[in-house]
């Protein structure tokens, strides 16, 4: 049958380069999976969109009118909202991948900004998008994205604000919200997406950096069609019965219709892809006048993983080559996660910058040095990587001197993190309050940092004994 529609259409012919065989792994098609995301979403939203009605009067009732009374309109509704998750959320590990694997390499550099571009516009989707069906949590969360414009110079907020609120009134924001998810934005990422694909085809797929020649049955080629077609086909059926799945096992339910009486009595945050930003404000040090500063940090990360291609112009790939990206890499990761679930725990609370601190400084130190103890982990391994490694931390001192800073760094997260628990312990003993997760957490970070950094050092020392670097070897 194959033979039969190539002979006929020509599919096979080289109109797409043949891939290699080591690229028919899933983690290689992060990237498709997001398009087939949006590509739901894209069929879903249309069927919406013969009974929406984008007005400040009719836009809850005409998406209660969907829930209520249109076939399967809950699965409709619950479907083109968890794949608008997938999306985002596939978006940001095909980033992560790429970030980790070196995709951002000569000659890649140009694929990189597009993709952050296509990241951005993802965004973009679930922040107009999540407006639209006008309940109290809706427009509650997005009054609190297009407050934090304010807090940016005047010209640059007028103009942000102008762009996605329009000229003012609620009639106006939900049409320019409208506008913007149903055609500016899938235009652009349309556009973007041609290009991405367009550069993908002219240099082909990244090798992978495994720091081992690859065998020749990885590297033989095989055609887009059939092999590859199928292939992806396979997995966006997989990942399209998941959707699916869980769309009927977690249907979605909606909540109230807006109004201030309603709005008053809820806490307004934004969605969980939001969340980190808005926990990052919430701490004390950026309340007020300084929520400037907190949206500039903010704003410099997404910047520096735009422009990371001309920051990181290294020739190294390999993860054990650049511990100091790696480090950072997890790091991010790490912190988005705790803020985004520390916001969740915490709705409305402002945190103390103290706790902040010790906090997310107890995580980035435990990754920093458990990254550190990987790579020597590997250099022990790899005796010619032991002798040519240019990384500062080959220097027996060096490696003292960053083990002995994180280990004391540690020890006097830790005392703070301890001595606050037993404060809380004494006074739940005496008063019958329960200890608060924090506390909890804190010990639990404090101690694993601890356990990381005399970990480290212990690979260290033992470095020099032949037995364990023999061990080590088998």
């Amino acid at each position: 049958m194959v033979d039969w529609v190539d002979s006929r259409l020509g599919l096979s012919h080289e109109v797409l380069r043949p891939i290699p065989t080591y690229s028919l792994n899933p983690f290689y098609w992060l990237g498709a999976l997001t398009v087939v995301a949006f590509l739901i979403q894209g069929v879903t939203g249309v069927i919406m969109m013969l009974y929406y009605v984008p007005s400040p009067s009719s836009a809850y009732s005409s998406t209660l009118y969907i829930f209520q009374n249109v076939n399967y309109g809950t699965f409709l509704e619950t479907v083109h909202l968890y794949t608008a998750y997938a999306m985002i959320m596939l978006a940001f590990m095909h980033m992560m991948r790429g970030y980790f694997v070196s995709a951002h390499k000569k000659p890649r550099e140009l694929m990189w900004i597009v993709g952050m571009a296509m990241g951005f516009v993802t965004l973009g989707f679930g922040f107009t998008g999540y407006l639209l069906p006008w309940t109290v949590v809706s427009y509650s969360a997005t009054n609190v994205g297009v407050g934090m414009i304010e807090a940016l110079p005047p010209n640059v907020a007028s103009f942000l604000k102008f762009l996605i609120v329009g000229a003012g009134g609620d009639a106006t924001e939900l049409l320019r919200f409208y506008d913007l998810h149903v055609v500016i934005l899938p235009a652009v990422l349309l556009v973007l997406l041609g290009a991405k694909m367009y550069m993908l085809e002219s240099h082909g797929i990244s090798d992978p950096v495994t720091g081992k020649p690859l065998s020749e049955r990885k590297r033989k080629l095989v055609p887009v069609f059939p092999d590859a077609t199928f292939y992806v086909l396979e997995l966006c059926a997989l990942f399209g019965a998941a959707m699916l799945l869980i769309s009927v096992l977690f249907p979605l339910h909606l909540q109230p219709e807006y109004s201030a009486e309603a709005a008053s009595q809820i806490v307004a945050q934004p969605d969980w892809y939001f969340l980190w930003i808005y926990q990052v404000i919430k701490i004390a040090a950026f309340e007020g006048p300084n929520l400037p500063i907190a949206l500039t940090v903010v704003t410099l990360v997404f910047v520096a993983l735009t422009l990371l291609p001309f920051i990181d112009r290294s020739s190294k790939r390999r993860i054990v080559e650049r511990p100091w990206y790696v480090a950072f890499g997890a790091i991010l990761v790490a912190e988005i996660v705790t803020l985004a679930y520390w916001g969740f725990k915490t709705p409305g609370e402002i945190i103390p910058s103290w706790e902040a601190g010790v906090l997310l400084g107890s995580i980035a130190l435990a990754i920093l040095g458990f990254t550190f103890a990987i790579k020597q982990l590997f250099l022990q391994r790899d005796s010619k990587q032991l002798t040519v490694a240019s990384n500062p931390v080959k220097s027996p001192r060096n490696i003292q001197i960053v083990l002995g800073t994180i280990f004391t760094i540690l020890l006097g997260a830790g005392a703070l993190a301890i001595g606050k628990s037993i404060d809380v312990i004494v006074v739940m003993g005496l008063s019958g309050a329960t200890i608060t997760g924090f506390e909890l957490l804190s010990l639990y970070l404090t101690g694993l940092g601890v356990v990381v950094a005399c970990t480290v050092y212990f690979l260290h020392r033992l470095r020099s004994f032949d037995s364990f670097r023999k061990s080590i070897s088998v």
